[in-house]
């Protein structure tokens, strides 16, 4: 696979994983009304972003197929164990354009900005820890 082939397909992916998040974020924050429905609507949207993206990224960009229900749970962990220091971006992102404005839009744009940075590194942690090239 081309350079620019993987670079449209991962952005093709990290838009699709946003989108995803951004509606779980609204459908919980719709459907859980309560003091900071906010907060569980970040997590419910990046659970589901996680999800999705692992398993694009690992069929469709890094051709990985797990020998066992195991391999695959340890590579999962590993997946979202990279993903920590960008989630915490991600969150700092969307939380900073709340506070700092308080629209619902300047929340999502933070988001998105948040996101965008974060699969850009994301991928080069992936690319070199979780799913390395091995030598046959």
């Amino acid at each position: 696979m081309t350079s620019l082939s993987i670079t449209v397909k991962y952005a093709s992916f990290a838009v699709f994983a946003t989108l995803a998040n951004l509606f779980a974020q609204e459908l919980t924050i719709r459907f859980y009304s309560v003091f900071l429905n906010i907060y569980a609507g970040i997590l419910a949207g990046t659970l589901v972003g996680l999800i999705c993206k692992y398993y694009l990224d690992k069929r469709f960009i890094f051709g990985y197929r797990a020998s066992s229900a195991l391999n695959d749970m340890r590579t999962f962990l590993a997946y979202s164990l990279t993903g920590i220091g960008t989630t915490l971006l991600f969150w700092m992102a969307e939380i900073s354009f709340e506070l700092l404005y308080g629209t619902k839009f300047a929340r999502y744009l933070g988001a998105v900005i948040g996101l965008t940075i974060g699969y850009v590194v994301k991928y080069q942690l992936d690319k070199h820890y979780v799913f390395p090239k091995r030598e046959v």
